[in-house]
């Protein structure tokens, strides 16, 4: 019997041991998978604890551990230190660490190894638009009356699970809009991917300022000498530079692994190799827009000055206030995916597709340059406009639900049912944002199909 309590008693020691060393190895050199989710946690109670002032275990309640995420997330703590503009994520509340760090008029980015974050100057505050004066020069609404519109707005099965905010403008005016508990008309809210075509409005405004030209090629380095350096802008803004990169957010993949990992997500994107033939392979990719960020800013010879261009070129002018457009460790604006704006402000950017980036008596993107971004990407197979657009070929059948939506439709699209849809014939922009996993099986189009049906076309 002593033999045995010998054996049980060193068999624990190891099992202790073994515990030990790996609750170690998950403190220390915790597993890619499971520090990109402490640094998911970190980010987002970062982002919307500075930028949008919501408390920062709410957000980690309803957004990090949300029901639809991945099993890790539920798992994490996070810590605000107010003083420092940090949020310290850790899984069970004491291995390993995840970093995000909140600096004024950028949002907040992911402390990640492999480098310093960037000393970035310091953004002009932007100016608040007036309350009193009618939107879209201010933030006066006057709502329309009409009881069909009211009806869908109220309409759970059409705003959606997991609603946020809706807004429904019409000839340029608020017609409509509807807030979920906690939110209102000045809430910035994420717009995950809907950041990509205002990435390829930026790129407009340079091409209109000729610093950047569509066919312009040779765009990074490390091309130099392959077959990836005669792919062109034009080539990025459709999607069709046939770069490899998987887009899937499920797991680990090149996606999640760019923007919760790595400090320079430019130059991860930049290291794939292509997949496809240039022009011809059309592949959605969130490296591809952060490609575009880094070659617009690029295209400054004072790095401060790209810095402040997203505020001086597009959100200033057309008053869209409440953006904030969060770059990475390297400085590099995160285009694809970390643009934060109000509904009313996302409204705005949708207008000023609507009207051909006219705005106010002042040309804010080039003339054609809207309409050029919505023409169809060849490689698409009907789905993609030139610029970083969506259009009705990429809706399933059946996705509308016996609904119909204006030829000319196209809209911005973000992750977990961000969408800022523009139907020009009939003069509506209508913008839904929430926090809705596509597991859910809801559709926004159809709540912009709806929408339209009250509203003739327009004739010009």
């Amino acid at each position: 019997m002593r033999i045995v309590g010998k054996i049980v008693k060193w068999l624990l020691v190891l099992v202790l041991v073994a515990l030990l060393g790996v609750l170690g190895w998950l403190h220390f050199a915790p597993p890619a998978l499971l520090q990109g989710a402490m640094n998911v946690a970190a980010k987002f109670v970062c982002s919307y604890h500075f930028i949008a002032g919501r408390d920062a275990q709410e957000v980690l309640a309803n957004d990090v551990h949300a029901p639809a995420a991945h099993p890790l997330l539920t798992y994490l703590t996070a810590d605000v230190d107010e003083p420092a503009g940090t949020v310290t994520a850790r899984f069970f509340g004491f291995l390993g660490k995840g970093v995000a760090a909140h600096r004024d008029g950028y949002g907040c980015v992911t402390v990640t190894a492999g480098g310093g974050v960037a000393a970035l100057p310091a953004l002009p505050a932007p100016t608040p638009n007036d309350e009193n004066a009618l939107w879209p020069r201010g933030e006066r609404v006057a709502p329309s009356q009409d009881p069909a519109l009211a009806a869908i707005l109220d309409d759970p099965a059409l705003t959606g699970p997991g609603m946020r905010a809706v807004v429904v403008v019409h000839n340029g005016r608020i017609i409509g809009e509807r807030y979920g508990d906690g939110y209102d008309w000045d809430t910035p809210l994420l717009g995950w991917s809907m950041a990509k075509t205002v990435t390829a409005a930026l790129v407009g405004t340079l091409v209109g300022e000729g610093d950047l030209s569509l066919d312009q090629d040779g765009l990074f380095e490390t091309w130099n000498g392959d077959e990836r350096g005669a792919i062109t802008v034009a080539d990025l803004l459709a999607m069709s530079s046939g770069l490899e990169f998987n887009e899937d957010y499920g797991t680990l993949t090149d996606v999640t692994r760019m923007l919760f990992l790595e400090p320079d997500m430019a130059a991860f994107a930049a290291d794939k190799p292509l997949a496809g033939p240039r022009g011809q392979t059309f592949s959605y990719s969130s490296g591809t827009t952060v490609l575009l960020s880094r070659i617009w800013q690029d295209a400054f010879d004072d790095p401060d000055a790209a810095l402040n261009w997203p505020r001086e070129a597009l959100f200033g002018p057309i008053g869209m206030a409440s953006a904030v457009l969060e770059p990475d460790m390297r400085g590099t604006y995160v285009g694809s995916s970390f643009l934060y704006a109000s509904a009313r402000d996302w409204a705005r950017f949708g207008e000023l597709l609507r009207n051909d980036g006219f705005w106010d008596g002042r040309r804010i993107l080039p003339e054609g340059f809207a309409q050029w971004m919505r023409e169809l990407a060849p490689a698409s197979g009907g789905k993609y406009g030139r610029g970083q657009l969506w259009l009705p070929g990429a809706l399933a059948e059946g996705a509308l639900d016996g609904r119909i939506l204006p030829e000319d439709t196209f809209w911005l699209q973000g992750h977990e049912g961000q969408r800022t849809v523009v139907m020009p014939s009939r003069d509506l922009v209508v913008v839904r944002l929430g926090l809705t996993p596509s597991s859910l099986g809801y559709q926004p189009m159809r709540l912009a199909a709806a929408v339209a049906e009250l509203f003739p076309a327009v004739p010009r």
